[in-house]
């Protein structure tokens, strides 16, 4: 057993979607994998979610996205993480993700992008795969 702490990662809701119930379960089942997960709810702004990442020492943030708003709220995270120093820091986004934007996100800087069909246990396994690189 590893005597590190565990992957802390940050769940938001960016926007004005107000729908959180994929978030939720995301963050129970990272929890149930071992991991420190850090909740905020729902109608988050970029600005809020970096204060947050950097007061709670996170390794991963992770933006659950319904409503279409993807692309414009992860330009502004990504120039406002870049701002912060807190480039090392990877972002994941889950939701309602056209297939058509996948390669846009990714070249933003997000590292990864899951949609309604991937599961909890493919989430998980990418984050601790991705954190033990570093």
């Amino acid at each position: 057993m590893s005597s590190r702490r565990p992957i802390r990662v940050l769940i938001a809701k960016p926007g004005l979607d107000g729908h959180d119930r994929g978030a939720k379960m995301v963050a129970r089942g990272l929890k149930d994998a071992g991991m420190e997960v850090i909740y905020t709810g729902i109608r988050q702004t970029a600005d809020s979610i970096v204060r947050t990442a950097v007061q709670e020492s996170i390794d991963v943030i992770g933006l659950s996205i319904l409503s279409g708003t993807h692309l414009s709220i992860c330009e502004e995270l990504m120039e406002k993480m870049v701002k912060e120093d807190i480039g090392d820091k990877f972002v994941l986004v889950g939701g309602i993700i056209p297939k058509k934007d996948v390669n846009r996100l990714k070249e933003m800087g997000v590292r990864e992008v899951f949609r309604p069909t991937s599961t909890l246990e493919e989430i998980a396994q990418f984050i601790q795969r991705e954190v033990e690189k570093r």
